[in-house]
């Protein structure tokens, strides 16, 4: 009797740690913050589960090594359709938005780490009246 009532509680305790470690490593969010830049693409695909993903190019240019030169980019996924329909319609436009950050991607959601869930600004690229010289 004592090992069988051992048993239902190691068990038990064992399926919550094993979900709190599964929320915590898929779901937790690990940050929030907003970027702003360029809408270089928006796409819906994928083999099973058809995630909108996306690429916004900040302004200004990050480098690892002194001389080099490469585009600071920030690769998302959007969550929602409504979101993701907004954003279709702005591509090369100047965009804001706000994501959030999760540890690990699941493949329903997105496959980048980053989950885009709101737009907050859509406007002509900053540049787009200025004359060329």
């Amino acid at each position: 009797m004592k090992f069988k009532k051992y048993l239902i509680i190691s068990v038990i305790l064992l399926l919550v740690i094993v979900l709190v470690f599964l929320w915590w490593r898929y779901y937790f969010v690990f940050g929030e913050g907003v970027k702003a830049g360029t809408l270089n693409f928006i796409v819906r695909k994928g083999y099973v589960f058809k995630t909108w993903e996306g690429r916004l190019i900040q302004a200004g240019f990050k480098t690892p090594l002194p001389g080099a030169l490469q585009s600071n980019e920030f690769e998302f996924s959007v969550a929602q359709d409504s979101t993701a329909k907004r954003l279709e319609r702005a591509s090369g436009k100047f965009v804001e938005v706000r994501y959030k950050e999760y540890l690990h991607a699941v493949p329903w959601r997105g496959m980048s780490n980053y989950v885009v869930v709101e737009v907050l600004r859509i406007e002509a690229h900053p540049d787009e009246h200025a004359l060329p010289f």
